[in-house]
């Protein structure tokens, strides 16, 4: 027979009280590790998009920058065409950037993790002072 409140030996309700919060502590850190997992892709498909930029502008600046400069030189002095090359290409690794950056403005940060865990300190210290096991 189950024994009612009143019944139950402080010993067994300290126990009871220390096993509910040991599950939710493992409770709380699984839920950081879940939503630093999800960060973590974000800033690893920003951090794609960011080396993806480094390494077109570097191909493009070196490769095809010449070859146009060639054509464009066609009408206008050497030094021109060069640095209108030069200056298409760095507008499109600017907007690459730029890409990457929005991406990463959008991460959460652990808001949950954070909202939960200010929740448990107020349920710890429900008048800013620390609650002790033997109730003090």
């Amino acid at each position: 027979m189950p024994q009612i409140p009143e019944e139950q030996s402080l010993g067994s309700l300290v126990a009871e009280a220390s096993n509910q919060i040991s599950t939710l502590v493992r409770s709380e850190i699984e839920l950081a590790k879940a939503e630093l997992r999800f960060d973590a892709k974000r800033v690893g498909m920003a951090g794609g998009l960011f080396a993806a930029a480094a390494f077109m502008a570097h191909l493009c600046l070196i490769l095809l920058s010449f070859t146009i400069a060639f054509v464009l030189q066609m009408w206008l002095p050497t030094w021109a065409s060069f640095l209108i090359v030069t200056i298409f290409y760095l507008v499109v690794a600017g907007l690459l950037v730029y890409i990457g950056i929005r991406r990463l403005k959008g991460l959460n940060g652990m808001k949950r993790t954070t909202r939960s865990l200010k929740g448990l300190k107020e349920i710890a210290q429900p008048d800013g002072e620390l609650v002790k096991p033997d109730g003090t």
